[in-house]
């Protein structure tokens, strides 16, 4: 069993990214969408790289982050990674892989309540904007 909390930013993004999905897709099911193309299209607007990015941003300008969240969203957003973004710059690109990281921690030290809660915002502010 490998200590998650020795895991490298990029590791915790990969589960992240997974992670969040999973979350989102469930929320586009659950209110109603079933058509395909639309899921996609609805699901880029909550997981994109851009809206990640937008997301991790306005939880450090509101100060929701724990001490501890905010160290694995910096491990994650610092990790030199060898791919670059397709359609996004480098430090769009960087706090969208710390959100990631965030997100992979919560859920493999399992905190799934706090990963809950964290979700639940993302998809409001989302919905907000």
């Amino acid at each position: 069993m490998t200590d998650y909390q020795q895991l490298n930013g990029l590791a915790l993004a990969y589960v992240g990214d997974a992670i969040y999905e999973v979350y989102i897709r469930d929320h586009l099911i659950a209110i109603g969408n079933t058509r395909p193309n639309q899921l996609h299209r609805l699901a880029t607007s909550y997981v994109s790289a851009k809206a990640q990015a937008f997301l991790i941003q306005e939880m450090l300008d509101e100060q929701i982050l724990k001490t501890d969240e905010d160290t694995y969203y910096r491990r994650g957003r610092n990790s030199k990674s060898h791919t670059s973004a397709k359609n996004t710059d480098v430090k769009t690109y960087r706090m969208s892989t710390g959100f990631e990281s965030l997100m992979g921690y919560l859920h493999l030290s399992k905190q799934t309540q706090r990963l809950e809660e964290l979700v639940t915002w993302c998809i409001k502010k989302i919905e907000e904007t």
